[in-house]
């Protein structure tokens, strides 16, 4: 009994052994599959390549690529579909490099794509971009491993190079004309006359000024204090107007127009000397045969003296 015992003992502690050996290799495969995994799924992420989206190659050959490296992006309109997948050369042949790009299976590519490097940013960094006209129904369809149309775009650089130094060209020559003009002013000596007569205007308007200060030291006191007087005489005036009863005096100018009015009415009505005088015809033609026999009486006198006055120097009568 005591032998079978520490056999037993032996059997068991074996197989328990070999379990948690079984166990940890185990474990240890796993955990590298995964670190494995994680690293190509981390590498491809970093690319921008997704592994779970199958993918199409196309190619196109380059007389040169302009920094053009792998795993730069592939659009399409502006959407990134894919990316270069890589980049082989043969400086043996004119175009030495071909490009491989992966795009995404559902892109349809018809005959006559161009697969074009542009410029990606201002950092002067290369991506491929596809150009094709709107799809149709009858138009024929690249197939996977096909060449591409390969050309060279102009990018933004060129772009902006393009439209900008044609200005930049034009702005100096407009700078360059108005430096000259401005040197002209100065060596003609119009601005050092310019700078005369401002000089002139500032020392009179600095006279003046002194002229102004001065008037109004001296001058000022004695026109304020005239100003005083009058607004004192003004302010008297202003008393005595109100002293004045203007109720008593409208209502005797009223009477005076009233007495008026019926004084005329008088005179219109042949009342009184005035208006028998204004009003009786027969007066006025008295008048008139008095004032014209007066008229013929000293014409005749003048004519005639001898008539009307006799004179002596010897008393006779």
């Amino acid at each position: 009994m005591s032998a079978h015992k520490p056999a037993c003992f032996f059997f068991k502690t074996t197989t328990r052994m070999s379990t948690l050996k079984i166990s940890r290799e185990f474990k240890v495969g796993l955990l590298a599959v995964v670190a494995v995994f994680v690293l190509y799924f981390g590498l491809n992420f970093l690319k921008g390549v997704d592994i779970f989206t199958s993918l199409k190659s196309y190619y196109g050959n380059y007389e040169h690529i302009d920094g053009l490296v792998p795993s730069a992006p592939v659009y399409v309109k502006g959407l990134k579909v894919g990316q270069v997948d890589a980049i082989t050369y043969d400086f043996t042949r004119k175009t030495s490099f071909t490009v491989k790009i992966a795009v995404q299976s559902d892109i349809q590519l018809p005959k006559g794509t161009r697969m074009e490097l542009f410029d990606d940013g201002l950092m002067g960094g290369k991506a491929v971009q596809l150009v094709y006209e709107p799809l149709t129904g009858s138009m024929a369809m690249h197939q996977p491993g096909d060449t591409l149309v390969s050309v060279l775009g102009g990018g933004l650089m060129a772009d902006l190079t393009g439209t900008l130094v044609p200005k930049i060209e034009s702005i100096a020559t407009q700078a360059d004309s108005l430096l000259r003009s401005v040197r002209s002013m100065v060596d003609g000596g119009a601005v050092q006359n310019s700078l005369t007569a401002l000089e002139l205007t500032t020392s009179e308007l600095a006279r003046s000024s002194v002229a102004l200060r001065r008037m109004m030291n001296q001058q000022m006191p004695s026109i304020l204090g005239d100003v005083k007087a009058i607004t004192g005489d003004f302010r008297m005036v202003s008393g005595n107007l109100r002293t004045i009863d203007f109720a008593a005096t409208v209502g005797q100018l009223d009477l005076t127009i009233r007495d008026l009015g019926q004084l005329s009415s008088k005179i219109n009505n042949g009342e009184g000397s005035i208006g028998l005088l204004l009003n009786d015809g027969q007066l006025y033609r008295n008048l008139t045969r008095a004032a014209d026999s007066a008229d013929q009486l000293l014409i005749d006198l003048k004519n005639e003296p001898k008539r009307y006055v006799h004179f002596s120097l010897f008393g006779k009568k």
